[in-house]
């Protein structure tokens, strides 16, 4: 990262789980100032928000929640409706599962960079993920790099949407939440599970399963020969 990227400011797409959380200690190194900025799009446990709220407090940093309910209106999923359960199967990146939320990372990135230009930021930081891709079409690099530069025009600002987690496995995810020296306070502090359970979750929805196993995949190469 650029010397001169440490005298600017950034703002991270923050939900108070695993990969924002940890994208957020990242965006906490690299640069001068980190705003945070939570979606409340009616999912399922409001812990998410009390999560993301508690994680802000703490560290005391600038946080923003803004309502986008209207999601919850154009795009039906187990993540918004309780009448709709969790899928329980892990996603083969080829269906797309229940819990896929339609336009969400466009959504939430294209608020964030309204906040941020209002606020004179540049920097977007998000925590999607394509190596551990869920058939989320908005998780893939190239939608990011394609909005980015929407974003660019329809505002006539210069964006740069940071993804720190884009190459990563989950278990590089939880090595890199070690190099920042806070994977056990991002194993404790924040809540991925799909069922609202915070820390290491219910241990059976998607989202706990794929955190588990790449918390075990990456203490494993920790300890070889155990």
């Amino acid at each position: 990262m650029s010397k001169i990227l440490k005298e600017e400011k950034a703002i991270v797409v923050f939900s108070g789980g695993q990969d924002s959380t940890t994208c957020l200690f990242w965006a906490l190194e690299q640069f001068k100032e980190v705003v945070l900025v939570t979606f409340d799009y009616g999912q399922r446990h409001i812990k998410e928000i009390e999560c993301a709220k508690a994680i802000a407090n703490e560290l005391g940093l600038e946080h923003h929640i803004l309502d986008m309910a209207l999601l919850n209106q154009l795009a039906p999923n187990s993540l918004t409706r309780s009448d709709i359960e969790v899928d329980e199967a892990i996603p083969d990146g080829k269906t797309a599962p229940n819990s896929l939320v339609e336009g969400r990372n466009m959504l939430f990135l294209t608020f964030a960079a309204v906040l941020a230009k209002g606020k004179d930021i540049r920097h977007i930081v998000t925590g999607v993920c394509e190596t551990d891709f869920s058939g989320y079409p908005d998780c893939r690099d190239v939608f990011i790099k394609s909005l980015n530069v929407t974003l660019n025009l329809s505002m006539d600002y210069s964006y740069v949407i940071h993804t720190p987690l884009m190459w990563l496995t989950k278990a590089q995810t939880w090595e890199l939440a070690d190099k920042l020296g806070k994977l056990d306070y991002i194993r404790k502090n924040t809540l991925t599970c799909y069922n609202g359970v915070q820390g290491d979750g219910c241990g059976h929805c998607p989202a706990c399963t794929l955190r588990r196993r790449g918390l075990e995949q990456y203490l494993k190469l920790l300890t070889p020969n155990s």
